[in-house]
């Protein structure tokens, strides 16, 4: 049974959630929690919240990798009248420090992947800051931590919901078309009917075991986390996406649903394949993948490894949250190869009199789309309109007047058109930006990189620059 409320709000589910044996912990052994637990913890930490003196409206700043812990946090922060803004646990602090400048929050919450930020901010970097949090365990006297927050939750002070204002809940950082962090006001409504959307295409449901396989600071790991609370789902988190650790916990949790990019698919189905068995290949019965489209190659082998899984790609991006568009790739109940192999071939190119482009579905229910079209070609800007488009990004005018909610057109930045099927196809982009792994990345330079010989790819290329990051050298 659900935790149920009256008004949007994110969702907290009467569930079980599973954290793997390496789950990112310092005594790093397994452990589980119930749905009953789970909420008790959330509510916990959000008494704890309004007793330190946080209050609607004000921003707090999480970086750390997924965990439970994270996903108690997103919660209590959004029940407590709060925005969340996620940091990506990739950038170096500068990075952070100038989206934390941009979105000026009254909290930092951290874990041991930000530990060497603890210096950095002892020289006041970051003036909004009042307090410092710690997800797990750390020896500082300046440092609050999860569980020192609950202990000092008072039982007995009223624990209502409140909103932040605009009915603002999270704060997503994009690339956009300048490169530096730009962050996109998400609001309840958004991520609910974004939630509702993936329940109904993907056919989420309260039976299912979700692995989380990307990153919660991400639109799409965090929308499709709320739709799998909503529908009251199993969550299996592990810190980060391993190829070797989440096919193991495919196995050892018989996990059923999960969400891809194209880099993270192929890397699953090099690890499975070294295999001689793989047990979990036949529990999969949800792929939904999005960040890129899927070439045929890796469509025929997700069927091979995942023969039960219904395959599906998802076009969407941060400022609309998440996806627009859904496309089934493919449905072992109703597909036959040959119909596989034709879908596959509209994609990689169109028929007689249509120009070519990527094939990236219809529209999900709640989305209104529309394409600028200057002159007679059919071909144009892909606008959107609806409760999912984000209220602003930070710091800038409201894109909706009060009065006229869901009537202002998002222009997405990418061209296309829509054929007579109602099927939207993308020829490209009013920029040059690419995609690494489900991220905006920006050509900056630096040494062009063909790689052919990685596990799971076939063929990519690149920029590729050294960064003093913590993950060395990476796309830039």
């Amino acid at each position: 049974m659900s935790f149920k409320t009256q008004r949007p709000y994110l969702p907290v589910p009467d569930a079980v959630i599973n954290s793997p044996a390496k789950c990112y912990r310092h005594n790093c052994r397994r452990r589980q929690k119930t749905g009953e637990h789970f909420v008790e913890d959330v509510l916990s930490l959000a008494r704890g919240l309004l007793e330190l003196g946080l209050r609607s409206g004000d921003i707090v700043a999480i970086c750390a990798l997924n965990s439970v812990c994270y996903l108690e946090w997103l919660l209590a922060v959004a029940f407590v009248g709060a925005v969340v803004a996620p940091l990506n646990y990739r950038w170096s602090f500068e990075e952070a420090k100038s989206a934390m400048l941009c979105v000026r929050p009254v909290m930092l919450v951290t874990d041991e992947s930000c530990n060497c930020w603890y210096s950095e901010l002892q020289s006041d970097a970051i003036p909004s800051l009042k307090w410092h949090a710690f997800l797990g365990s750390f020896e500082a006297s300046n440092i609050l931590t999860t569980e020192m927050l609950r202990k000092n939750g008072i039982r007995t002070l009223p624990l209502n919901y409140s909103w932040a204002p605009e009915g603002a809940v999270v704060i997503c950082f994009t690339s956009g078309t300048t490169g530096r962090p730009k962050g996109v006001v998400i609001s309840h409504s958004a991520l609910i009917v974004q939630s509702l959307a993936k329940a109904a295409i993907v056919g989420y449901c309260e039976n299912d075991v979700y692995l989380h396989t990307t990153p919660l600071c991400h639109i799409g790991g965090l929308s499709s986390a709320m739709a799998m609370l909503m529908v009251g789902a199993c969550h299996v988190l592990i810190p980060k996406f391993e190829a070797t650790l989440a096919v193991e916990s495919i196995e050892q949790h018989r996990v059923t649903s999960l969400i891809t990019v194209p880099a993270i698919l192929g890397d699953l189905i090099s690890i499975a394949r070294a295999k001689e068995t793989s047990k979990g290949s036949q529990t999969v019965e949800k792929i939904l993948n999005g960040g890129g489209s899927l070439s045929v190659w890796l469509i025929k082998d997700t069927r091979k490894l995942f023969p039960r899984a219904k395959l599906l790609s998802a076009y969407g991006m941060t400022e609309s949250c998440s996806s627009l568009t859904f496309m089934t790739l493919n449905d072992p109940t109703i597909e036959t190869p040959s119909q596989l192999l034709q879908t596959s071939s509209k994609i990689k190119s169109a028929s007689g009199n249509q120009p070519q482009g990527v094939c990236v579905g219809k529209p999900a229910p709640h989305v209104e789309l529309k394409v600028c079209i200057d002159g007679s070609s059919q071909i144009g800007r892909i606008l959107t309109r609806g409760p999912h488009v984000m209220l602003r990004y930070w710091d800038q005018n409201p894109l909706k007047a009060p009065n006229h909610i869901n009537e202002v057109w998002l222009d997405t930045g990418d061209i296309g058109y829509i054929d007579n099927s109602g099927n939207l196809w993308l020829i490209g982009r009013t920029n040059n930006r690419i995609k690494s792994g489900g991220e905006n990345v920006h050509p900056g330079g630096g040494v062009n990189l063909v790689a052919t010989s990685r596990s799971g790819c076939r063929h990519c290329s690149g920029n590729s620059r050294c960064s003093p990051d913590r993950d060395g050298c990476r796309l830039r």
